[in-house]
């Protein structure tokens, strides 16, 4: 099992897209979200959302927001940032990615000593 932090920052685009176009690609995120939840194995533990204290696009870190999840291996955590470049919005023309980016952290569960 692996403990992946999926970074997720927001492109320029989403910041200049007209209202309608925000409301489908927050409908798109919210599709991608429940597609890494419903992975075989998926443990999502935690979502952070800094958008309150952070204006404007992310192109690096830090991120707009965070998913801490436990995942079974490396093939599902290509197939959770691939939900980016497949998840459609509106009508399908743009996919979640032209909004927004994912860059996925692997690591393992830090258990502290006692």
């Amino acid at each position: 099992m692996n403990r992946v932090l999926f970074c997720i920052g927001i492109n320029q685009n989403f910041m200049d897209a007209p209202a309608e176009e925000g409301k489908q690609v927050w409908q798109a995120f919210s599709q991608m979200m429940q597609g890494i939840d419903e992975l075989p194995g998926v443990n999502i533990l935690g979502i952070m959302d800094d958008d309150r204290i952070m204006v404007g696009p992310s192109a690096t870190a830090p991120w707009t927001a965070y998913i801490m999840a436990d995942v079974p291996d490396y093939e599902s955590v290509v197939a959770a940032c691939n939900f980016f470049r497949t998840t459609p919005v509106g009508d399908g023309t743009y996919k979640l990615w032209k909004y927004a980016r994912v860059e996925a952290r692997i690591g393992r569960e830090l258990v502290v000593p006692e």
